[in-house]
């Protein structure tokens, strides 16, 4: 086939050669071994012989660069149009010498090259990139995993050696003092803490000491030594400002609520402490069991069955037998005793003194920080009644600029930076060290021994939630963030911003007359209070504000959930969350972005226009990206310059969250391809009225679901405004009537010009939640007092009681039905109630809820300062309360579970999702796809028949006792909601 070498003769072995070799080769490696022998290898000819990229890396053999001058013989017309590798004609010199004698005889002697078969080459090749994207997924894998490693150690670190920074940063700044013999330049709250820390912590020391030698020791003296001194120390400290912070009450602190947060708070300590010392001990546990040492026969056979177990490496059954000391609760006398003592230590040891610009002539004015005094305190807002509390009462020196210092605090709980531990049971779960609970119980026993006693098959669903919420990264929206502290920066008193200044205080007038001095003294009061809310709301900022500046550099975090008694799920961490204000919600984002794509450009400009609000969100989809439209060189301006320029997104109702859209609308409009824009927002899907949602549902009544927007509709309909309206028809018939037989024409009068979307909003949210005319009032009088019309204060409130009992009495006119609902509920509870039994139901998810209202009984403790009312959940319910309560606590959990029904599948579908009850978030271009998502799940949810199951567990609970039936229901077909656009919009 062709001409052959002489056998003295020597060159590189042709393909011809190779093909007709006898022996039989791995057509991979003969492949390698001629591409090895080629001068170079157009890596274009290469690269498009295949129809993936080359990710890999070649062989260095392979010489992968384009040949200053080939001299090509092409080859054979097959390959060529197949895409195929490009053979070389010159094989280099250097890697195949052949004798000077030969030289030129083997340039003159013709070449024929036969080319491998087309499909050697696709299957090298597609081996080898297989090999390599194998090599290169594990190699990810790994990175992902030391990555891991090293930010679960820094969490375990957070969770566990938070308090032990403290005391060494108190400890090193001690050592800069001594050495410098100067006091260092601090905060001012640290610069306290620095002169309280080192005589607490030898008080603390001393107690300590003695209870160990004492005879008659103390309740609290096993407690007070499971710490070191310092730690305790630390602990007092920050527990005690924390509360003196968020308090509004001229820097005051009931006894008992600060001793038993500061014994909590050590208890927690102790906790995380033992719970670390048995994680270090586990490797050891499962090498090493104690000898057999002064050990009875039974413990002997028992460890030798432990060892054999051990070397089998049967690790599971071991972890079985070795059963490891479990942590008992102090419980609320331990805490309570426990922290008053050391609050007392406190007391004696922490001492304040005016700055030396402040001192007169004279001894220094040394006083201390905190007193322990009696007080009389008015509990129920709503009352006159005052009762005798005994206080903890901070110096005014200690409250000056203490706000700003709040940032110095230690926040507990702080946002995870991997993701939380998978829920299992009750206290499985959520922080890897730190106390976590599926529950807030708030000490309600029944309802703790109903959710331990249930099965976790039973739990799967409600823990599967938990853990898909708790797995949503986040991270801090850095430009909103940079807004924020600039506008703190500034003074606040903008975007929701509370001012940063004081309300001066009326000066006295120096008039004797009675009305005018009792006008001075209200002035006062009101001026007081106004700042002691100040106060309280600036130092919530500068906390929120000290999270977000700590996780600003985070790559992202995690929240870990729980949930309240009724099933709705919340964050653990207290203080920058997407739970809580506008300010929080604007500098959270998620961590992962996803490309907007056509529909998540739509429902970006939706979502700002709802954002924006003041009625924009009750227009049509249509009218709201109208709206946008026509403000887009605002959105620009608010994007670029947000502090200098015309400052539009301010106008919105939730101005930092409009501000983070706009940025994100105009870095997707300034790209080349808006579609393909990154975006990191939660688009929010909010329920229209989700509580009388739920009722209409419940009674499928069709005049109330189209009202609430179950029913598709061109425009959405607003429950708000029909009940406004209805509100103002009523107003304006009474006002016509005779003041002198009617004396709430006069108020009628004066409301008719003050009714609006606004005043009556609240109290319909609430009103299925079962709120009563006293809250109802509350919240009508304030709204009218942010209107400013009406001054004078008796006015105020009688106008306010007149609205409320107009708004209530509107209400039921429209929603007749699920009033009906509402009033059956609440007969049932009733009926239970009077049983001396709580109201007990489960979800639809499967939780198991237990009403924990009960009338407390006191019990009376002696502690070291005072003797302390302690309040036990007695063995008496609350009839009253069971029954108001249970209709909202029902419509609850039955929002909760269409959340949590909705982040599972979410979470299913592989979509982000994060809930705020009844407002739904994830990527704006999942969110056609969650919204198909929730509506599936409201019809599933309520396919089942929910009050029907109510009233059979009922019955099955109680067979002695008699139920009414059921309420009327409706005909309203409720598939109708899978094709409402406004139902969540």
């Amino acid at each position: 086939m062709a001409s052959a070498s002489t056998p003295s003769s020597f060159s590189p072995p042709s393909a011809a050669t190779r093909l007709r070799s006898s022996k039989p080769r791995n057509p991979s490696r003969r492949t390698l071994h001629y591409l090895s022998n080629q001068p170079s290898i157009s890596l274009f000819k290469l690269s498009r012989s295949f129809p993936f990229p080359f990710p890999f890396p070649f062989p260095s053999s392979l010489n992968l660069k384009p040949p200053p001058s080939p001299t090509h013989l092409h080859p054979p017309r097959d390959t060529v149009h197949d895409g195929y590798l490009e053979v070389l004609h010159k094989p280099p010199a250097a890697d195949f010498p052949a004798p000077v004698e030969q030289v030129a005889d083997q340039e003159t002697r013709p070449r024929i090259f036969i080319q491998d078969p087309p499909w050697i080459y696709p299957i090298f090749f597609k081996n080898v990139y297989r090999k390599a994207r194998r090599e290169a997924e594990l190699e990810l894998k790994e990175m992902d995993r030391r990555k891991y490693n090293s930010l679960r150690r820094r969490q375990v670190r957070a969770e566990t050696e938070a308090w032990e920074k403290m005391v060494e940063e108190y400890r090193e700044l001690e050592r800069e003092m001594r050495d410098r013999k100067l006091a260092p330049n601090l905060p001012r709250v640290k610069a306290l803490f620095l002169g309280w820390f080192d005589p607490l912590k030898e008080a603390i020391g001393r107690e300590q000491r003695m209870q160990r030698t004492k005879k008659n020791k103390a309740a609290y003296a096993p407690h007070i030594d499971l710490l070191p001194a310092e730690k305790m120390a630390v602990i007092v400290m920050h527990k005690m400002m924390g509360l003196v912070m968020v308090g509004n009450t001229d820097g005051c602190v009931e006894l008992v609520q600060a001793a038993v947060n500061v014994g909590v708070a050590i208890e927690q300590e102790v906790m995380v402490q033992s719970l670390l010392e048995k994680a270090k001990s586990n490797r050891k546990k499962m090498n090493l069991v104690e000898p057999e040492v002064d050990l009875d026969k039974d413990q002997v056979m028992r460890q030798r069955r432990v060892n054999g177990l051990i070397k089998r490496k049967r690790f599971n059954e071991v972890r079985k037998l070795v059963k490891e000391e479990e942590f008992e609760p102090w419980g609320r006398d331990t805490q309570a005793k426990l922290g008053t003592r050391l609050i007392e230590l406190l007391t004696e040891t922490a001492f304040v003194q005016p700055p030396v610009k402040q001192l007169v002539e004279g001894p220094p004015d040394v006083r201390p920080a905190f007193r322990h005094k009696l007080k009389m305190v008015k509990k129920d807002p709503g009352k006159k009644i005052l009762k005798r509390y005994g206080v903890i009462e901070c110096d005014p020196l200690i409250l000056e600029k203490l706000d700003v210092n709040a940032k110095h605090m230690l926040a507990p709980y702080m946002p995870m930076l991997v993701p939380p531990r998978k829920w299992k049971g009750y206290d499985k779960g959520g922080y890897f060290f730190l106390p976590s609970y599926a529950m807030r119980t708030h000490g309600s026993r029944k309802q703790q021994d109903a959710l331990k006693n249930v099965s976790e098959e039973q739990m799967h669903n409600v823990f599967k939630a938990l853990d898909t919420l708790g797995s949503t990264k986040w991270r801090i929206n850095r430009r909103v963030l940079a807004v924020v502290e600039s506008l703190w920066a500034q003074g606040g008193s903008v975007g929701g911003l509370v001012e940063r200044h004081d309300l001066p205080l009326p000066v006295k007038d120096v008039s004797d007359d009675g009305e005018e001095l009792e006008l001075w003294k209200w002035n006062v009061r009101k001026a007081k209070k106004v700042n002691r809310e100040r106060h309280a709301q600036r130092c919530d900022v500068e906390l929120k504000l000290s999270v977000a500046r700590k996780m600003r550099k985070e790559e992202g975090f995690y929240y870990p959930h729980n949930l309240d008694f009724r099933g709705r799920a919340y964050p653990m961490h207290s203080h920058l969350n997407h739970l809580s204000s506008d300010l929080c919600r604007g500098v959270l984002e998620f961590a992962e972005g996803r490309p907007l794509g056509k529909s998540g450009f739509h429902w970006l400009k939706i979502h700002l226009a709802n954002l924006y609000s003041g009625g924009v969100e009750k227009l049509s989809h249509d009218g709201r990206l109208a709206f946008i439209e026509n403000h887009m060189d605002d959105i620009f301006d608010s994007a670029e310059k947000p502090i200098e320029g015309n400052r539009w997104w301010l106008t919105a109702e939730d101005p930092f969250q409009c501000l983070a859209a706009c940025i994100n609308l105009s870095e997707a409009l300034k790209s080349l391809s808006p579609y393909t824009a990154i975006s990191h927002l939660p688009i929010h899907q909010d329920g229209s009225c989700n509580g009388l949602q739920h009722y209409a549902a419940l009674g499928r009544d069709s005049m109330e679901a189209a009202a609430v927007n179950l029913v598709a509709a061109e425009k959405p309909a607003d429950v708000y405004s029909e009940i406004a309206a209805r509100v103002h028809d009523i107003m304006k018939r009474d006002s016509k009537k005779d003041p002198a037989t009617y004396p709430n024409a006069a108020l009628a009068k004066v409301l008719l010009g003050q009714v609006d979307r606004k005043l009556v909003k609240q109290t319909v949210m609430t009103s299925v939640y079962g709120v009563t005319f006293v809250g109802a009032r509350e919240q009508i009088k304030r709204r009218l007092e942010e209107k400013g019309v009406l001054g004078d204060e008796r006015l105020l409130f009688t106008a306010a009681c007149y609205a409320a009992k107009v708004t209530l009495t509107a209400l039921e006119e429209i929603f007749e039905a699920a009033r009906g609902i509402m009033g059956w509920l609440g007969d049932c509870a009733k009926i239970i109630a009077s049983e001396n039994q709580p109201v007990r139901w489960t979800t639809p998810l499967g939780l198991p809820v237990v009403q924990p209202y009960y009338k407390n009984k006191r019990h009376l403790i002696r502690t070291t300062l005072q003797i302390l009312a302690l309040q036990r959940e007695g063995d008496l319910v609350d009839v009253r309360r069971q029954r108001t309560a249970f209709p909202p606590n029902f419509v609850h959990s039955l929002d909760g579970s269409h959340m949590m029904m909705t982040a599972v599948a979410c979470s299913e579908a592989g979509l982000r999702f994060a809930g705020v009850h009844d407002s739904f978030w994830t990527h704006a271009c999942d969110v056609d796809q969650m919204n198909w998502i929730l509506r599936e799940k409201f019809v599933e949810l309520y396919d089942m028949p929910v009050l029907e199951n109510l009233l059979e567990s009922f019955q099955t609970s109680y067979p002695a006792l008699t139920f009414p039936s059921l309420p009327d229901r409706g005909n309203f077909d409720l598939r109708e909601v899978l094709e409402s656009p406004y139902f969540f919009n």
